[in-house]
């Protein structure tokens, strides 16, 4: 078993992506298809893999189908990445999650929001322990939409819970992000989470905090890789183009509808040979003419 301060050590450098979760042309989880996933992914060099995370729709996977995804992307990266589970929703099912996940060898868990309820710092931080203290390995927590925490707050949690590691960022909000940096100290792994974390990588960078999670890793791999080797550089003439010439035109497609995060990776994934199925209600996928648009920019990076 990894053990927390490993897993610390391992998410504090590198690239890391959330691996999309392959479903079949009815929507049923395609297990041939997301492991053939995780194999292509894994030799491009990403430092840790989020299996069933928020691009992979763990919001729309059902109890008897996230164990297998889980397994399959535990066994598909073994000695190749650490595979890290989402677990989220009420707490009892996020508890049920990481218990299932470290059962089957996850590595560790990321702690996604509770989902519609607004909820008090007491009650979140509530929901943060128990979590932790349901299972050994390594818990990072997601601050983002209605679950987010204060300083203050996660620093009562990281004394009484030495697994919890890691704090990835969601939400943008600069000041509370500098609070929770200074306060913390190395108590954490601090992750950028941001959909579309390329446009603010620069910006986290700055702030001490230059790991970040890339969703376009799962259609651009080789682009990803490189975009974060520039930034860890300050190779600025590349990202630069690179935000010109491909992000930020792609934030416009993505911006056009409520969840196209998700569904514009998964158009990303089919031009790029490697589709992984439609997305799920309540999640709609691209129209055609947005895919189009999408192509075009994928073929102007040539070599992806």
């Amino acid at each position: 078993m990894t053990t927390p301060q490993e897993l610390k050590s391992i998410l504090s450098q590198g690239l890391l992506s959330f691996p999309l979760t392959d479903f079949d042309e009815q929507g049923d989880f395609n297990e041939k298809a997301y492991a053939a996933r995780l194999e292509w992914l894994a030799p491009y060099g990403a430092s840790a893999l989020f299996a069933a995370g928020g691009t992979g729709e763990l919001f729309s996977i059902s109890g008897d189908e996230y164990g297998t995804i889980i397994h399959t992307a535990v066994q598909a990266g073994a000695g190749k990445v650490p595979i890290l589970a989402g677990v989220g929703g009420p707490t009892r099912t996020a508890i049920a999650q990481a218990q299932e996940a470290e059962r089957l060898g996850a590595h560790g868990v990321l702690l996604l929001p509770h989902y519609l309820t607004e909820a008090s710092q007491e009650g979140i931080a509530a929901h943060v322990a128990q979590v932790c203290k349901s299972v050994k390995i390594g818990v990072v927590f997601y601050n983002r939409a209605n679950s987010r925490l204060s300083a203050e707050w996660l620093l009562k949690l990281a004394d009484a819970h030495p697994n919890l590691i890691g704090f990835k960022d969601g939400v943008g909000d600069i000041e509370p992000m500098v609070r929770i940096r200074r306060k913390l100290g190395d108590r954490f792994t601090y992750l950028g989470g941001l959909p579309t974390a390329e446009v603010y990588a620069a910006a986290y960078k700055a702030m001490g905090i230059p790991v970040y999670s890339s969703a376009v890793f799962n259609f651009i791999p080789k682009t990803a890789i490189a975009f974060y080797n520039a930034v860890a550089a300050g190779d600025h003439a590349t990202t630069d183009r690179l935000i010109d010439e491909f992000f930020l035109p792609y934030l416009e497609i993505r911006n056009r509808k409520q969840g196209y995060a998700v569904s514009i990776v998964k158009a990303g994934a089919r031009l790029a040979g490697h589709s992984a199925g439609p997305v799920r209600a309540p999640l709609t996928d691209l129209e055609e003419e947005e895919v189009q648009a999408l192509k075009a920019l994928m073929d102007n990076l040539g070599s992806q």
